[in-house]
């Protein structure tokens, strides 16, 4: 099937509202999508037909112990996991890291070091420089290219050392956009041992992921950032998952992804998760298997972003007074569509509440990527604008906003 996009924006309500009388435009993807009427449908046919809990001799339990089952086959396939079994649900991305940045870290010691980077959401630094501290581990933090706000990839590879138990790192930034070449950091940190916990919160909604190829030891993602609710999943690999000791009740399940999973988890919204997963891979042919499916339809997905990225970078060079922070290059296997933004003569946060007034939803500030503005040095100056595109979003929305910012 091909992509088309009246028949993805039909699926969101929220894409054609009216607010004060006027069309909005969503351009905050990368801080939350909106969500398709099935995703909405599903979680409320959850909720008021079979809300339960596990383990029950009962038609709602047992429903409800399927469904979770179903969710972990769905996020598999997202993933290419090896099995069902190394999936784990949880809140969100930043409580489970902070969950399994506990078990990971209690056989460090002192002397033992870990990498951070500087292109991070803090989910994935402030967790691991916090258990480093408890355990008197060296926290070193691989710098970005101030250039193109890359990630210094040497500069990474450089602190890699026998001393060194984990390289935490984004797959690509919540904040200008650019992807990491994980893989060539996961061979590296291998080669010394050294574990590897990937954050592909910001990736996810946008390229496929594949964690066999990647062979990185644990990756998170959030549902919401990719059409569904609030729930975090984490990748956690064969090897790792009876091999940590997970902070737990006693009477809790010991086994499989269970030991990682703390309290009652969110059943509508791994409801919510299953019809996510099936919506992206709805451009896919009905008679493939689900990955396949996914793969299809990221394809496409790929393409009309990168028509995106490419008409903003074009509309961007006409717009006088205006620094760009990231890649000027639209390929879509360089950077996902999410730009970052000064006008140089207006603070963000003022261009954000303008837009804000003609319905643009756009982000202001530094959006947990502290390393990225502090060596930047727009940490006092209030960050960056963040334009974040996801395939539902049109060339004609772009033109509205260039409308607007052409008037400041």
């Amino acid at each position: 099937m091909l992509f088309n996009l009246d028949a993805v924006r039909d699926q969101f309500s929220a894409l054609s509202q009216m607010y004060n009388d006027k069309p909005v435009v969503f351009f905050d993807g990368p801080g939350g999508s909106q969500v398709p009427h099935s995703v909405i449908e599903k979680m409320s046919h959850y909720l008021g037909n079979y809300n339960s809990n596990l383990g029950g001799h009962y038609f709602s339990s047992r429903i409800t112990t399927d469904l979770m089952q179903d969710a972990r086959e769905h996020v598999q396939a997202l993933l290419n996991a090896e099995s069902s079994g190394n999936i784990v649900f949880g809140a969100n991305m930043t409580s489970l890291t902070f969950q399994l940045s506990r078990a990971i870290s209690r056989e460090w010691n002192e002397g033992d070091e870990v990498i951070v980077t500087a292109l991070d959401h803090y989910s994935n630094v402030s967790t691991w420089q916090q258990a480093a501290h408890d355990k008197g581990v060296i926290v070193h933090q691989a710098q970005v290219d101030a250039k193109d706000c890359t990630l210094d990839t040497e500069h990474l590879l450089s602190l890699i050392n026998a001393n060194t138990k984990l390289v935490a790192v984004t797959y690509a930034s919540n904040t200008t956009g650019s992807i990491v070449d994980v893989k060539r950091i996961v061979d590296e940190a291998h080669r010394f041992g050294a574990i590897v916990y990937v954050d592909a919160v910001h990736y996810a909604p946008h390229h496929l992921i594949d964690v066999q190829e990647l062979g990185c030891d644990f990756l998170a993602c959030s549902a919401y950032k990719f059409f569904g609710p609030h729930v975090g999943i984490a990748y956690v690999a064969p090897h790792w998952l009876h091999a940590l000791k997970p902070y737990k009740v006693e009477p809790a399940i010991n086994i499989g992804p269970g030991r990682y999973e703390t309290g009652t988890q969110s059943f509508e919204g791994l409801a919510g998760v299953i019809a996510a997963i099936e919506y992206l891979a709805q451009w896919g042919n009905p008679e493939d298997n689900l990955r396949q499916r996914l793969v299809t339809s990221f394809e496409q997905y790929n393409h009309h972003e990168q028509q995106l990225s490419e008409y903003f970078l074009k509309k961007l060079t006409q717009l006088k007074g205006v620094t760009l922070y990231g890649l000027p290059d639209a390929d879509s296997e360089k950077r996902t569509p999410t730009f970052a933004i000064r006008l140089n003569s207006f603070p963000p946060e003022f261009v954000a509440k303008t837009l804000g007034e003609h319905n643009i939803c756009v982000w202001n500030g530094h959006f947990y990527a502290l390393g990225l503005v502090r060596q930047l040095g727009l940490e006092q100056s209030g960050g960056v604008i963040r334009i974040g595109f996801m395939h539902y979003n049109t060339k004609n929305e772009i033109d509205e906003l260039f409308k607007v910012l052409s008037t400041l």
